[in-house]
């Protein structure tokens, strides 16, 4: 494992469980000081820490610590009070992970109002208060930063009866697009991860179903469901300085989800 992080550090969100709990232990891994946001799920964030902790026993990162901070990323007041907590306590941060992040399936035409806001609210909404505060912290210090959001396939890929997901991440991709054009002169860069089809507590019900699993599978090229793990894996690509001539763009670690499977099969002219 390499140490690409060693002497920095990193915030998660919505890392108590998923890609998230596996991008906390990853920076973990590779050196980083942690703090990990969660919303609900306490002892999720508790064995979060406990993963961070054990990576940097095993590193031998004597000096690389880990916060937990219980806020809704949604509610402006809570990311403020979460950046001020973070900052308080460390003094500086270099990378934000974007991860925070719910979905709920309904037809469009019978969705409710309130879930749409509260989907956006968490995805969209909290990403964009999220971001500006850790640009603001950026540009207060000399070095720049590194913002990665964690996005989906579904953010160029439509997705009936998850309307306001897809809507989320749609949006994603064009907050991820301005913010790098933006800022990409002073020293900072945003990039963002889309995954696709992934063994995360979100999907049991399909992971746990054989039938169901069988039938997701067949739409991947690679035949097969991605690892958290995986995931995070490009992450801590995207945010080292192995990345440092790339901002603006969406990775999709998919199995080639994206690259119209339909079409392996020639069925047009």
């Amino acid at each position: 494992m390499q140490n690409r992080f060693l002497g920095k550090n990193v915030l998660v969100t919505g890392a108590s469980a998923g890609i998230g709990e596996a991008i906390a232990f990853r920076f973990a891994q590779e050196g980083a000081s942690v703090a990990i946001n969660y919303s609900r799920n306490d002892a999720g964030a508790a064995a979060t820490a406990a993963q961070v902790r054990s990576a940097h026993a095993e590193g031998g990162y004597e000096n690389a610590t880990v916060l937990s901070h219980k806020a809704d990323v949604s509610d402006e007041s809570s990311v403020l009070g979460m950046f001020e907590a973070v900052l308080g306590e460390w003094g500086r941060l270099d990378v934000l992970i974007n991860n925070a992040g719910i979905q709920k399936p309904a037809e469009s035409d019978k969705s409710l109002t309130a879930d749409f806001d509260r989907i956006l609210g968490v995805n969209l909404r909290g990403c964009y208060m999220c971001s500006r505060e850790a640009i603001r912290h950026f540009l207060s210090r000399p070095g720049g930063g590194v913002i990665v959001n964690n996005s989906s396939v579904h953010e160029i890929i439509p997705k009936p009866q998850y309307l306001p997901y897809s809507v989320s991440k749609g949006g994603m991709e064009n907050l991820t697009k301005t913010l790098a054009l933006e800022y990409a002169d002073r020293g900072i860069r945003v990039n963002a991860v889309g995954p696709g089809a992934i063994v995360t507590p979100i999907n049991m019900n399909w992971i746990n179903d054989p039938v169901a699993k069988k039938v997701v599978e067949s739409h991947i090229p690679m035949g097969r469901a991605g690892e958290s793990e995986e995931i995070a894996a490009v992450f801590a690509f995207l945010a080292s300085d192995e990345a440092s001539y790339i901002t603006g763009q969406t990775l999709f670690a998919c199995g080639g989800l994206t690259l119209f499977p339909e079409f392996r099969t020639t069925w047009s002219s």
